[in-house]
């Protein structure tokens, strides 16, 4: 197999490429709603904890524009564990282990299960988003990827971790070891830029490869602050990408589209369409990877 070169990732006939990426954390608003309640000073956010409200299920808005943009890009999914179902009573009451382990779901639920199937029936790629404990854990990484995939049907190509816990390289090693083909957790949640470089690359000299993290939304200022600047850095790093032929990966949670955080869907649209004016491939990494390689 031949090995794409640093200046050979970007496909010919484009500028630069954007890979576009979303971690599946939480779909559906639970505890968010009194914390937001609370924070906030807003009682209205304890209205979403009715069943008939999900305002983080954003997908239908999300693939519509994507859709309508002739562009794709990479939901990674999580299989994690349930805060009162498999972690220690002393954890119930912690702010840790409501933030990590509540609110979870469930990948064979029925819900779960149609946007499985409606995103590769549309050409969207479907990854692993590594639970927060299997950051050093190959065995549970493992039983996480057979259990999505056996929801998929088909294997999974690559995928991120949660919170973007890495442990290098020992977290890569387990991702070629369970058969992944890349991973794009190397990154900051609160710095953003290409820190580690322009370019995907092979820590272990095989085919097995990391995608630096550009951008993470939450990383950006706030756009329902200043929209004006949350876009000028957005900018500025599609500047950068295209001075340097530089594949970009950015992450949206999908909950960023709803209106608990406002201007980071028109942030993220505006993004697209901007790198597709400047001749950008867009697309998720796992469509990449395979145009490169030659493995798909």
């Amino acid at each position: 197999m031949s090995y794409p070169t640093a200046d050979e990732w970007v496909p010919e006939d484009h500028e630069f490429a954007l890979c576009l990426t979303h971690d599946v954390d939480r779909p559906y608003k639970t505890y968010q709603s009194l914390f937001y309640a609370l924070t906030r000073r807003d009682p209205s956010h304890l209205l979403d904890l009715a069943p008939h409200r999900t305002p983080y299920w954003t997908f239908d808005d999300l693939l519509d524009f994507e859709r309508e943009a002739g562009v794709r890009s990479a939901f990674y999914m999580l299989d994690e564990q349930s805060l009162f179902g498999d972690r220690p009573m002393s954890e119930w009451l912690t702010m840790e282990g409501w933030q990590l382990f509540a609110g979870r779901y469930d990948l064979e639920d029925d819900r779960i299960r149609r946007l499985i199937r409606t995103l590769r029936r549309g050409g969207w790629e479907v990854g692993l988003h590594g639970s927060y404990e299997a950051v050093n854990d190959r065995d549970r990484l493992r039983a996480e990827k057979d259990r999505l995939e056996s929801v998929l049907g088909e294997p999974v190509v690559g995928g991120r971790q949660h919170y973007l816990r890495l442990e290098r390289p020992e977290t890569w090693e387990h991702y070629r070891a369970i058969g992944l083909q890349y991973d794009t957790t190397l990154g900051s949640p609160t710095k953003y830029g290409f820190t580690d470089g322009y370019h995907p690359f092979r820590p272990f000299d095989d085919e097995f490869v990391v995608f630096p993290l550009t951008v993470m939304e939450a990383a950006l200022p706030d756009p329902a602050e200043d929209f004006d600047r949350a876009w000028a850095e957005c900018e500025s790093l599609l500047d950068e990408a295209d001075d340097n032929d530089a594949v970009m990966t950015a992450l949206w949670h999908p909950r960023y589209f709803s209106d608990d955080h406002p201007g980071f869907g028109r942030l993220y649209r505006r993004l697209v369409e901007a790198a597709l004016s400047r001749g950008a491939w867009v697309g998720p990494p796992g469509d990449l990877y395979a145009d490169r390689l030659g493995t798909r």
